[in-house]
């Protein structure tokens, strides 16, 4: 799906990955953004490939995009293969290109504890960090070291409690919150290793 950027006034979170496969965690994620930052939509920006990861055992893109469509059923979640329209591969580009393409969107990143603490490796981090608000997302075994990691540091100033997240979308970045929250321990690695061929 291709949304309307020119005419979009929503606030809208934005999912990023590869999606490989999607599953039953992202949607956890998801419905936990939506009720805590108050967001009309969350997009599921399915990557061609994340320049972090391997090609590796990565499923087709079609295929990847396919099973996040079946999947995210629930009303106001939208699959898009944005990144491959515009063109992108870095998250920088992306949301640069978005922020110009639709620029009465609230747009706010969603990312996982697990990221937040290699953010730092991403392309022109910190413009990522001000051109858009981040929320961070619990992820078990990473929230506590993400929450004393160098990216919540750099950003303390301007960090809002769970509490205030609603807030979030509406604010000039830099903003970022850490969401709290149940966490899912669901991963794709997990489920990819589950149907891999015994040897």
């Amino acid at each position: 799906m291709t949304p309307n950027l020119s005419s979009t006034t929503l606030r809208i979170g934005l999912l990023g990955g590869s999606f490989n496969p999607a599953h039953e965690g992202h949607l956890h994620i998801s419905r936990m953004a939506r009720r805590a930052l108050g967001l009309d939509e969350v997009w599921w920006l399915v990557s061609p490939q994340n320049p972090l990861k391997s090609s590796d055992g990565m499923a087709p893109f079609a295929e990847r995009l396919a099973r996040a469509q079946a999947l995210a059923k629930d009303r106001g979640l939208v699959v898009t293969d944005l990144e491959t329209r515009l063109g992108t591969r870095y998250t920088v580009d992306t949301v640069h290109a978005l922020a110009q393409r639709a620029p009465r969107a609230r747009f706010v990143w969603l990312m996982g504890a697990d990221n937040a603490l290699q953010f730092r490796k991403w392309k022109r981090w910190t413009a990522i960090a001000e051109t858009l608000p981040i929320a961070v997302y619990p992820r078990p075994g990473f929230t506590l070291k993400a929450r004393l990691g160098p990216f919540a540091q750099r950003y303390a100033a301007v960090t809002l409690d769970a509490s205030d997240g609603r807030l979030l979308p509406d604010l000039a970045p830099p903003a970022i919150v850490f969401l709290a929250g149940a966490t899912d321990p669901a991963s794709a690695t997990a489920l990819r290793n589950l149907v891999k061929p015994s040897r």
